[in-house]
């Protein structure tokens, strides 16, 4: 199982999170408020990233689904939840 065990890929694995907060985010509606749907996508966008360094994938598919999820924060979300194949198990318990 590879791992990201350096500090230039520990350091990048949390700017990703900051970049995603400082670049998605920054939605304002007609009174200048941030709009609430936005801190909702990127909980779970950050969550799914998470989620994606936990998986016993190669770091080419984590660097994969962390691009999809990044450069589309709303559509790589659904579709890192409906496509990734993650949590399978082949214990055959449910």
């Amino acid at each position: 199982m590879n791992k990201l065990l350096s500090l230039p890929n520990r350091a990048l694995a949390l700017l990703l999170p900051l970049t995603l907060a400082l670049t998605s985010c920054s939605k304002y509606d007609q009174y200048g408020n941030t709009r609430f749907i936005w801190i909702i996508i990127l909980v779970l966008d950050v969550l799914a990233m998470f989620d994606v360094f936990r998986q016993p994938w190669t770091i080419g598919k984590k660097i994969l689904w962390l691009a999809i999820i990044y450069f589309m924060p709303f559509l790589g979300l659904i579709l890192y939840y409906m496509f990734a194949g993650r949590g399978k198990s082949n214990t055959g318990v449910i």
